[in-house]
């Protein structure tokens, strides 16, 4: 992605770096973005805290991110399709860290944290192999058996067939300044 990114903007400076030990000096840029990366993190604060130490006085931090307790499924069993939700969720390393933007950003010493939330609505058979994936993982976990499974997924393929399958996917996006 890095070469990529250096051959479509040659006179960028991309760089590749560990979340929480970025390769910039204090204080050295105006803006930060993360999307769909503090769910990866043992520990956002610390990443945050690195953030801040890079960002010049009143820079701007944005993070993007789903919270994977709150996929949003139709399906005909919603007690299971709950347990599939929480057992994908359960495999990533900080599920909620999106829902914890706003804290975060504070607790580490951001001002003026906004939150908005952005809702992905899908209801055709593009998303299947990512509604498969949840089951797979929640099966593969044992959260759930073989029938389960193959019946929920069936569910879930009936209802793309039929145009009738509905996923939400809810996306966080915080944004705040350095004091």
């Amino acid at each position: 992605m890095i070469a990529l990114a250096r051959r479509r903007w040659p006179d960028v400076d991309f760089r590749v770096g560990d979340a929480c030990a970025l390769p910039v000096p204090d204080a050295a840029v105006a803006g930060y973005r993360a999307d769909k990366v503090f769910h990866n993190l043992a520990d956002p604060a610390r990443a945050l805290a690195e953030a801040r130490r890079v960002l010049t006085p009143g820079g701007r931090i944005v993070l993007a991110g789903q919270d994977w307790d709150t996929f949003v499924i139709d399906a005909d069993d919603p007690a299971l399709t709950r347990t599939i939700v929480h057992a994908r969720a359960d495999l990533v390393t900080n599920p909620r860290a999106a829902r914890r933007y706003r804290n975060l950003l504070l607790e580490v010493g951001f001002a003026d944290p906004t939150v908005e939330v952005h809702t992905g609505v899908f209801t055709d058979a593009m998303m299947l192999p990512l509604l498969s994936g949840l089951a797979d993982a929640a099966h593969a976990t044992g959260a759930i058996t073989r029938e389960q499974h193959g019946a929920w997924t069936a569910d879930q393929v009936r209802r793309a067939q039929e145009g009738r399958l509905f996923l939400a996917i809810p996306l966080f996006i915080a944004s705040a300044r350095r004091r």
